[in-house]
């Protein structure tokens, strides 16, 4: 049961987030072998000034020892 939670600046069109959300199943189908059926994907929009304490912080900062793909900004770089 694979449940992904995509955190990104807005911008995107909804159809950029429902292709991503396509992407991300199919991934996860060829990747797992999950189901398309047990597979669900959310998508929050995060304003930039609200980056740092939302996502960065508690996402990547607070998570260290389960962050499978590290960003290439910020302090943990």
């Amino acid at each position: 049961m694979p449940h992904v939670n995509v955190r990104m600046y807005p911008g995107r069109s909804e159809e950029d987030k429902a292709r991503l959300a396509e992407a991300i199943g199919r991934a996860l189908m060829q990747t797992l072998g999950s189901s398309e059926r047990s597979i669900s994907v959310v998508i929050e929009d995060v304003a930039p000034d609200d980056w740092m304490a939302e996502v960065y912080e508690p996402e990547i900062t607070g998570k260290q020892d389960r962050l499978y793909k590290r960003p290439g900004y910020g302090p943990s770089a």
